[in-house]
C-alpha cells in the first residue's frame, strides 16, 4: 500500500495548495510584528500574489498574536497566521501555558507542535506531541506536526525510519480528518545553511504520506499537506516544489527577511517550478 501511495501521488500543485509558512520563532516583538506584517502584505500585493494559487501564513510569538489579529482582521489581509506551540492542556495551574482555546479565540488557523527545539530543548516526547495535536483538534486549530531526524538518528537508522516513527506515534488516536499539515524538518538543516536535497526530501515526504494511507486512507493523504523546512531560502525553494510529494515550506531565519520570504512565496512567478 506505501508504495503505492508513493507511486501514484499527483503532483501538489493539482490537488493541494501549497503553504508557506513562516516560523518567526522567538523575534519581533508585537510592534516590529505589525510592522512586518504590513510590509509584507504590501509586497504580496505589488506582485499581485494570488493566494489561493500559494497560501501564506507567519507564525509570531504570543505576545504578538493579538496585534497580528487586529490588523489582518481591520485591513481584511488574506495571510493566516497561527501559534508557535500549543499546550496538551484546555486550562488550568499550567503556567506559562497556552491553551488551544486561546489560539482560536485569536483567529489562529494553526499551531506548531512538535518543532525540534521543543523536542530537544523541553523534552516534548512524542506521547506529549501527540496530545498536542489532539489538544489543536479539540479547538479547531489545525496543527503543523513537525517531525525530523537528527544526524546521529539519519546515520544509524537511515533517512525515514525516525521521521515516520515519529508521525505514526503522534498520530496515535489522532482523527487527522479534522484537519493536519505535515512538516518535514531534517534536524541537521535547520540553521545550518546546508538544507536537504530535493531528493532526500522527496524520499521522506513520500514515505510520510504513507503512512497517512496506511493510517487513514489514499484519500485523506491526497489532501494533506507534507511541507518541508530547513534552511530554506528563495535560492532553493523551487527545487523543493518540483518534487510531487512536497506541498510547501515551514521557513524559519529567511521568514524575517519581508524581501526574501516574498520572493520564497512567489516562487511560482519569479522563479518557476
Amino acid at each position: 500500500m506505501g508504495g503505492t501511495a508513493m507511486t501514484q501521488t499527483s503532483p501538489a500543485t493539482q490537488t493541494r495548495t501549497p503553504l508557506i509558512a513562516g516560523n518567526w520563532k522567538m523575534n519581533l516583538d508585537h510592534l516590529q510584528s505589525i510592522a512586518f506584517v504590513q510590509k509584507l502584505a504590501w509586497s504580496l500585493a505589488d506582485s499581485k500574489h494570488d493566494y489561493a494559487t500559494v497560501e501564506v501564513a507567519v507564525f509570531p510569538p504570543f505576545t504578538d498574536l493579538r496585534s497580528v489579529q487586529t490588523l489582518v482582521t481591520a485591513d481584511n489581509l488574506k495571510l493566516g497566521y497561527g501559534g508557535q506551540d500549543v499546550s496538551q492542556h484546555s486550562s488550568g495551574a499550567f503556567t506559562g501555558e497556552i491553551s488551544g482555546a486561546f489560539l482560536s479565540a485569536l483567529g489562529c488557523r494553526y499551531a506548531i507542535v512538535g518543532h525540534s527545539e521543543r523536542r530537544t530543548l523541553h523534552g516534548e516526547s512524542d506521547a506529549v506531541v501527540g496530545a498536542k495535536v489532539q489538544a489543536a483538534h479539540r479547538h479547531g486549530v489545525v496543527p503543523v506536526l513537525c517531525i525530523g531526524e537528527t544526524t546521529e538518528d539519519l546515520e544509524q537508522h537511515g533517512p525515514s525510519a525516525v521521521p515516520v516513527a515519529q508521525l505514526r506515534a503522534a498520530l496515535e488516536g489522532v482523527d487527522a480528518a479534522k484537519g493536519l499539515v505535515v512538516a518535514y524538518e531534517p534536524v541537521w538543516a535547520i540553521g545550518s545553511g546546508q538544507a536537504a536535497t530535493p531528493e532526500q526530501a522527496e524520499q521522506v515526504c513520500a514515505a510520510l504520506r504513507a503512512v497517512v494511507v496506511e493510517l487513514y486512507s489514499s484519500e485523506l493523504a491526497q489532501t494533506t499537506r507534507i511541507l518541508y523546512g530547513g534552511s530554506v531560502k528563495s535560492g532553493n525553494i523551487a527545487a523543493f516544489m518540483r518534487e510531487p510529494n512536497i506541498d510547501g515550506a515551514l521557513v524559519g531565519g529567511a521568514s524575517l527577511d519581508i524581501d526574501e520570504f516574498a520572493k520564497i512565496v512567489r516562487y511560482q512567478k519569479h522563479i518557476g517550478v
